[in-house]
């Protein structure tokens, strides 16, 4: 009956969510005013004023517009799209960049990152990792993109230890228009999307929507991904006022690529195996079973009410519901009884306690979020005060759905079951203040607390009981000093707290939160047309939470507290025109990142590695651009990425070493001004890795201690997986714009 009564109670909660949605769709009718076009755009970007900076403020910062984003938009997910910013390393486990992908700033995880969707905060509440691959086409219906590095400004959700990135999804459009984009590349990738919108009708509404399906064969094999999306945008606008009610989300069916390369002569002459799925039939011939897939369902609502009181005040109400659905399905073998709570069975004399199976383990949860901002400004002052409240609530829970020898279960029946609560309340108040013709004044202060609960087992059948209750003070400040019209400096302080993630108390319920306290240091040049941003970052780390580089039986990457920890490092960018058709956009990232000090057990010895490399922080990451417009309607870019050597675990070991890489991407746009049916017609082409580069962009790094096979001693046995990244692949779209 607890069971019934817990999925009615999701299917209730959703039918509401959906009819509030609906309803508020109809309420924004009910209002009849004269609007200010002129005005639309602006109020769209109060939406995400609260989690954004502008370009004086003393955070180092990087904005990517609609139009940057949709030059290389031909089905890689969005942090490949970000691959050429400042600090940045991306990679994808099926290897093309469609599927599972993530993203690394500094030199810190994608855990790490703060992700906001048009404020409302989109990162896992448990595993506090952003999952791209349940937002799929994401790009085309994203107005714009900020990311920041370092801790930032203040935000919502968990918070940011190495960069956050803050969405906002397509403004509202004056005019009607369609759009019809099909896109074809290596590996069988495909990429379709249709778009439209009314315009605004009677000058204040307007409904606009995309429908997309991406799929992928997957370089790596049988790394496939059936992707697909949907985005739905009713608005109302008038002079003062803007509501906006958005639904989006995506069904994801990927074929497990996670486990990596662990046999060094598969990566050097077999790099595209995938281990993912195999075992061996009745004869002991290998075969892979064809559902070793991840699916899931994602579907997010959201209302937004932007208000206008006079020239200087404002409020911005936003909430949101997110439901989540969905498992990942292995075919294990030789599987004991005891680990899924079964009894052994007797045949005669003979006794079974291992048997082949198929498991499914699920995730289904709820998501609430409710966003409350003020804004005051005038000549000087510019002030944002506000509040965000998120509740999560998530069931895990394993199921068997096929096994060689049942035992005693029946059909349903859950081998281990838990649920999770959450619920993160933060305060903030932030300000700008114009000191005089030179000098400007940020402030930021904010107060979370956070509560976690967990009830029930994990998959390994433990009892998994946390109870742990944070509470957070994270100030800011900074200044920032015009030395003339083409020239500024700016300096600023902020500290953040962070909580660990499921997985860390999974592995270690007494873990610590971690702290980081975040120094920048920058001058912004920008005259006729030449841009220059330098940047001098020292992150001071208590507790940091690193990837130790191990996974866990899901490949979830396993991090530690690494005691005190730094990251220091110079960040430069440039945007120099060459001449009016020849443009050159480099950036450059030289960092060292170390622990302090690394203590380890090696073949059953402790030992002190004083201080050491941070995991996956590469010293020098660099890239450029070469934009070449010959006319007006044809531009062409060659893109280059260096990324340096880097470790996979904090003990620099040989076997943890991934190798520097460097890659170039050629990507063309033309554009087609017709006069019949379609306004214009956008041809695109991407080639990645031009030079069929044979790199790895990732992958893990464990130890365990093996006492067995040299009596009276401990042997320490290393390993390490690598994911492959692709060599040589294009992408081609046609893009029919009406």
């Amino acid at each position: 009956m607890k069971f019934l009564f817990n999925n009615l109670s999701k299917i209730n909660r959703q039918r509401l969510s959906i009819s509030i949605f609906l309803l508020s769709i109809c309420s924004i009718y009910g209002q009849e005013k004269p609007q200010d076009s002129t005005k639309v755009e602006k109020l769209d970007e109060v939406l995400v004023k609260a989690v954004r900076v502008d370009a004086k403020s003393p955070i180092t910062h990087s904005n990517i517009n609609k139009e940057a984003l949709a030059k290389r938009n031909l089905g890689q997910d969005i942090p490949m799209l970000l691959n050429f910013l400042p600090s940045v390393v991306t990679t994808t486990d099926a290897g093309a960049g469609v599927g599972y992908t993530s993203i690394r700033v500094r030199g810190v995880s994608s855990q790490s990152t703060n992700v906001t969707i048009n404020g409302i905060p989109y990162n896992d509440a448990e595993s506090l990792g952003t999952f791209w691959v349940n937002l799929s086409d994401f790009a085309s219906s994203t107005e714009s993109l900020q990311l920041q590095r370092g801790v930032g400004t203040s935000t919502n959700g968990s918070g940011a230890f190495g960069a956050s990135i803050n969405i906002l999804t397509d403004a509202i459009s004056k005019e009607a228009s369609g759009e019809i984009s099909n896109s074809y590349g290596s590996y069988n990738t495909r990429k379709h999307t249709v778009k439209f919108s009314t315009g605004l009708m009677n000058d204040h509404f307007e409904i606009a929507g995309r429908l997309s399906n991406i799929a992928s064969d997957g370089y790596i094999d049988r790394a496939s991904s059936d992707l697909k999306s949907y985005f739905l945008q009713g608005s109302y606008v008038d002079d003062n006022t803007l509501i906006k009610a958005i639904a989006f989300g995506g069904k994801e069916v990927t074929y497990q690529s996670w486990n990596g390369l662990e046999d060094l002569d598969k990566l050097e002459n077999d790099r595209t195996y995938n281990s993912a799925g195999e075992y061996n039939d009745a004869n002991g011939n290998p075969q892979f079973y064809d559902n070793e897939v991840d699916y899931y369902n994602q579907d997010h609502y959201q209302l937004h009410w932007n208000q206008r009181y006079n020239s200087q005040w404002s409020t911005t109400v936003g909430l949101n519901y997110t439901y989540g659905r969905g498992y990942f399905e292995q075919y294990k073998e030789n599987e004991d009884f005891e680990t899924y709570g079964l009894q052994p069975l007797d045949f005669g004399s003979e006794t079974v306690n291992t048997t082949d199976l198929i498991r499914r383990r699920w995730l289904d949860n709820d998501y609430y979020v409710a966003n409350v901002n003020a804004n005051y400004k005038d000549d000087n002052l510019n002030l944002i005060f506000g509040g965000s409240f998120s509740h999560y609530d998530g069931d895990h829970f394993g199921e068997i759905i096929w096994a060689e020898f049942a035992s005693q279960s029946e059909i349903r029946d859950r081998y281990y079951d838990g649920n999770s609560l959450k619920n993160d309340l933060s305060f903030f108040a932030k300000a700008n203040y114009r000191l005089n013709e030179k000098i400007s004044l940020y402030g930021d202060l904010q107060t979370r607390n956070v509560s976690y609960k967990t009830y029930g087992n994990t998959s390994d059948l433990v009892d998994f009981e946390i109870d742990k209750t944070f509470s957070f003070f994270n100030p800011k400040a900074g200044i920032t000093y015009d030395v003339n019209t083409d020239n500024s400096l700016y300096f600023s302080y902020a500290r953040a707290n962070r909580e660990a993630n499921r997985t860390d108390f999974e592995n270690n319920s007494d873990i610590k939160p971690e702290q980081l306290n975040d120094f920048e240091l920058g001058w912004r040049h920008n005259k006729n047309n030449f841009t220059f941003n330098a940047n001098v970052y020292y992150m001071q780390y208590n507790q940091q939470l690193v990837l130790s580089g191990q996974l866990d039986d899901v490949g979830n990457p396993i991090r530690t507290n690494s005691g005190k920890s730094y990251r220091l490092g110079l960040e430069l960018e440039a945007i120099i025109p060459v001449t009016s058709k020849l443009t050159l956009q480099p950036n450059a990232t030289l960092s060292t990142n170390k622990n302090n000090e690394t203590v380890i057990s090696f073949d059953g010895v402790a030992q002190n590695l004083g201080e050491t490399d941070i995991s996956f922080s590469p010293s020098l990451v660099a890239a450029n651009a070469i934009v070449f417009q010959p006319i007006k309607n044809l531009q062409m870019s060659w893109l280059s990425k260096f990324v340096g050597e880097q470790y996979m675990g904090n003990t620099e070991a040989d076997r943890s070493k991934l190798d520097s890489f460097f890659t170039n991407d050629f990507n063309i746009n033309y554009t087609l001004k017709t006069e019949s049916i379609f306004d214009s017609i956008v041809f695109s082409g991407l080639v990645n890795n031009i030079f069929n580069v044979k790199y790895v962009s990732n992958g893990y790094y464990y130890t365990y201690d093996d006492d067995w096979s040299n009596p009276g001693s401990i042997t320490t046995i290393e390993g390490a997986g690598f994911y492959p990244q692709a060599t040589t692949n294009f992408l081609v779209g046609v893009t029919m714009n009406f």
